[in-house]
């Protein structure tokens, strides 16, 4: 994932029984760039995409990730060792089928990072209300070419996405018991409480009133 996406997922049990593992890597643009920068020039095989992408990995990537994890009962390596291994890891994304997408997030002036940057706008502001010429200029893209590599990251409009992380907040702080549905709905930037009901129903599945004592008793 390139870009901070709005999205809700679960675990399913495997019938194996074994557990689910989940590592993730925080990207730091200089050193991605640091890392290009040694590499061979290569030309991208594809320039522009979704910013959330799933590939297969190899034996080699996954050796990296194994002896990253190890360090966890060897603290007193991780100081010398990790960046290593981080730096081998960003290698072999860089190698794989979506390094042009590790390449752009490097790179200020790539769409994808250009989207990047208004998407963390968006996401410090969702309460107040969007202008799409401003988030073009933003970008320093027109604004046909703003919603086109927008949608093409997102898969969503701007106003889609916005809608998205309204919600996803609304959802988290009716769990944490910050308001009722009405207080809620005016803090994450909407004036109409009958519309954000509608529109948490037709996200979620059910209206805040049945969806938020679902979600406690499955967590009870």
């Amino acid at each position: 994932m390139s870009v901070d996406l709005p999205a809700v997922g679960s675990v399913h049990p495997s019938a194996s029984g074994e557990p689910y593992l989940a590592v993730s890597l925080t990207l730091h643009p200089p050193a991605v760039a640091s890392l290009i920068s040694d590499l061979p020039v290569q030309i991208c095989s594809k320039l522009f995409g979704s910013g959330f992408s799933v590939a297969p990995v190899n034996n080699e990537f996954l050796d990296a990730w194994v002896r990253m994890l190890r360090l966890m009962d060897r603290p007193d390596e991780v100081a010398v060792l990790a960046p290593a291994y981080e730096r081998e890891i960003l290698f072999r994304v860089l190698q794989g089928p979506l390094g042009w997408m590790l390449r752009d997030i490097a790179a200020p002036d790539a769409a994808l990072s250009r989207i990047g940057v208004v998407i963390q706008w968006i996401r410090e502001n969702f309460a107040k209300p969007l202008k799409v010429e401003a988030l073009a200029e933003m970008a320093a893209l027109s604004v046909s070419a703003f919603h086109r590599h927008f949608k093409a990251v997102t898969a969503l409009s701007p106003i889609q996405y916005q809608k998205q992380v309204r919600l996803l907040h609304a959802r988290t702080l009716l769990m944490a018991g910050e308001g009722n549905a009405t207080s809620v709905a005016f803090s994450v930037g909407y004036e109409s409480p009958n519309q954000f009901s509608r529109e948490y129903a037709r996200q979620f599945g059910l209206p805040p009133s049945k969806d938020v004592p679902r979600l406690r008793g499955e967590a009870a």
